[in-house]
């Protein structure tokens, strides 16, 4: 069903039933498909899900990263269509959480015969206060970001990570995620943080033609809920729900809403 060099590349796993509609998960900066583990078994009660790493996360095979293909978010959108090709399985529902929100907007522009749904999870289009878009950054802020992130990435993950958590009552999910920043290797992790945190995906938003569900928390110091309702405003017939939950990583701290929310979209 799926090319070994695809499902090797990407560590391609799926769970639950064969013969169910399709779901894709696709992870964040950062991160990898173990962020979704808290979710997996709701979501795979109806769909088969399809979890993969992106190539420099996770147990991809990071041979297959080059700054080149990697230095903007085509590349891994590129991947998103490969790998949904290659699956061969019709249109499948796509739940892109964070930057990989903004890939699942680009792959589902180019090629909309590949997605059934798209489920966008805290999605962030540009990070970048623009005028009277509030992307919750200065440009001055995302450039110091970045300046940090390059001079010691291992120091940045750890202050970092708990702030994008947004849950300090339960740092252990702050810790969580600075585990899974500081697997990634800090050259992969560079270019990757450029391609997040520089792009502006905003005018692809008005491209999207398959149903769209935009899910947000209640407080989100990375994509704050301006943001989620741009987003929805942008793509023509959307929704928009917001959850009770805070931070950036409600698969995490949030995991029962946010697989309801998924699932009652999904299945409607």
């Amino acid at each position: 069903m799926w090319g070994m060099d695809v499902r090797s590349r990407h560590h391609v796993t799926v769970e639950g039933p064969v013969g169910a509609p399709v779901m894709v998960l696709a992870h964040g900066f950062g991160c990898d498909q173990n962020m979704w583990r808290l979710v997996v078994p709701r979501l795979a009660e109806q769909f088969q899900v399809v979890l993969f790493d992106h190539v420099g996360a996770g147990r991809s095979d990071s041979s297959a990263w080059s700054e080149e293909r990697y230095r903007t978010l085509d590349g891994y959108a590129d991947d998103v269509i490969e790998i949904l090709r290659d699956l061969d399985a019709g249109p499948v529902v796509f739940v892109g959480h964070s930057v990989s929100a903004s890939v699942g907007v680009l792959a589902a522009v180019r090629e909309p015969e590949l997605f059934a749904k798209l489920i966008l999870l805290n999605p962030s289009p540009c990070f970048v206060d623009d005028g009277d878009y509030r992307g919750g950054f200065s440009a001055e802020d995302i450039e110091e970001l970045l300046e940090s992130l390059e001079s010691n990435y291992l120091g940045w993950s750890a202050a970092m990570a708990p702030v994008i958590m947004g849950n300090p009552e339960r740092p252990e999910l702050g810790e969580e995620l600075t585990n899974s920043f500081c697997r990634m290797d800090p050259a992969i992790a560079r270019v990757f943080a450029r391609a997040t945190f520089l792009s502006d995906n905003r005018s692809d938003l008005a491209g999207v033609t398959v149903p769209t569900l935009v899910v947000q928390c209640s407080q989100d110091v990375i994509a704050p809920p301006e943001v989620g309702a741009f987003v929805q405003a942008q793509i023509a017939g959307s929704v928009l729900e917001t959850l009770p939950a805070t931070g950036h990583c409600p698969q995490l701290s949030a995991p029962q809403a946010t697989a309801e929310a998924i699932v009652e979209f999904a299945a409607a």
